[in-house]
């Protein structure tokens, strides 16, 4: 008799539909659905998924009490020996809801649990209370992460002793696990060492926390005669988004003139993103980057001038690491061009 294995997965996943038909409310499906094929690939017969539960992000983030009570009462009927989420990539709500169910179902279920996510998924806070495989920041890698979350997966439902997080691949949970490396200590630290002086990739075995703080800069003392720039997260693009910044994990930004424009319309911008419902942006551009505005403040001499280029790209999904390295190379742009002060807009 094979392990029992109850799925969780959203609306996407389910192929219901995009950011469109994020209300969905919870429904239960027999068997797997979309990526639970690759997880019964994995177990190979040794387990499978009886019952697959889909719910939208948007309904999950907006009835959050509502949707876990149902989806606790589903998990409890079949009395699986597994709950798994996901896995959510770099989805922020999807990730948020894998990691809160999946720490319902532990904790007020008693069932072992199983969720999947990027590093900087705002879900993966709840590493040090549920198991969380870490994967790629996109639904690209899943070829990777299925069997990586299949084979733990297994080895929970089996109860057998889990390794520590860098021989499994979940994400560190602060349980420290001895294990013998194959390489002596010093091996390892003149290896490292040479690949840092060579400017080489490498990982440390003894990873420090990073605080990312951000100085603010002194307050401007006459906006009467700054220039303010617009950038966006937004995803404001020139009809037909001429440089196909993807709807999700951007890997670049876009830089786009604003002469001759007194306002934004649907007729000569839209929005290239992917993470929330586009028809009001498309609608009217201004209620993202909000040219309108600032053209009026201009008038009004509230402001010195509008800057005549802004820089846009897509928030959904993209790395924060991705997200600073596009922020850094178009501020120098900024401050070469005498910009006083930037206004960030986001969804």
């Amino acid at each position: 008799m094979s392990y029992r294995v109850v799925h969780y997965i959203n609306q996407f996943f389910a192929n219901i539909g995009g950011e469109e038909m994020a209300h969905v409310a919870p429904e239960l499906r027999e068997g797997f659905v979309g990526p639970g094929m690759a997880f019964n690939q994995a177990w190979k017969g040794e387990a499978e998924i009886v019952k697959t539960i889909v719910c939208g992000d948007s309904y999950y983030a907006e009835h959050e009490k509502e949707a876990k009570a149902q989806i606790l009462e589903w998990v409890k009927a079949e009395k699986p020996d597994i709950f798994i989420a996901g896995p959510a990539f770099n989805a922020g709500r999807y990730g948020y809801a894998c990691a809160n169910v999946a720490l319902a179902v532990k904790e007020e279920l008693g069932i072992p649990v199983l969720t999947g996510m990027y590093v900087e998924n705002p879900g993966a806070d709840l590493k040090n209370k549920v198991l969380i495989y870490e994967t790629a920041n996109s639904a690209a890698g899943m070829r990777k992460a299925a069997p990586g979350m299949a084979k733990l997966a297994l080895k929970l439902m089996k109860g057998e002793e889990i390794g520590a997080s860098c021989q499994e691949g979940y994400m560190p949970n602060g349980i420290r696990k001895n294990f013998f490396e194959k390489e002596r200590g010093s091996k390892r630290a003149v290896d490292m060492l040479l690949k840092k002086l060579n400017g080489e990739h490498f990982v440390t075995e003894y990873p420090m926390p990073s605080f990312d703080r951000v100085a603010p800069n002194p307050a401007i003392k006459d906006l009467s005669k700054a220039t303010i720039a617009l950038c966006t997260s937004g995803g404001i693009v020139p009809k037909g988004n001429p440089d196909h910044i993807e709807s999700s994990s951007a890997s670049h930004y876009g830089e786009y003139s604003l002469d001759g424009f007194d306002k934004l319309s649907s007729a000569d911008h839209e929005t290239a993103h992917g993470g929330y419902d586009p028809v009001y942006a498309n609608e009217d551009p201004n209620r993202v980057l909000p040219v309108d505005v600032m053209r009026e403040f201009e008038r009004e001499g509230k402001i010195g001038k509008l800057h005549n280029l802004y820089y846009a790209t897509v928030g959904n999904g993209t790395a924060v690491a991705s997200a600073k390295a596009f922020a850094a190379e178009y501020a120098q742009k900024l401050k070469k061009a005498g910009v006083d002060a930037v206004i960030m807009t986001s969804t």
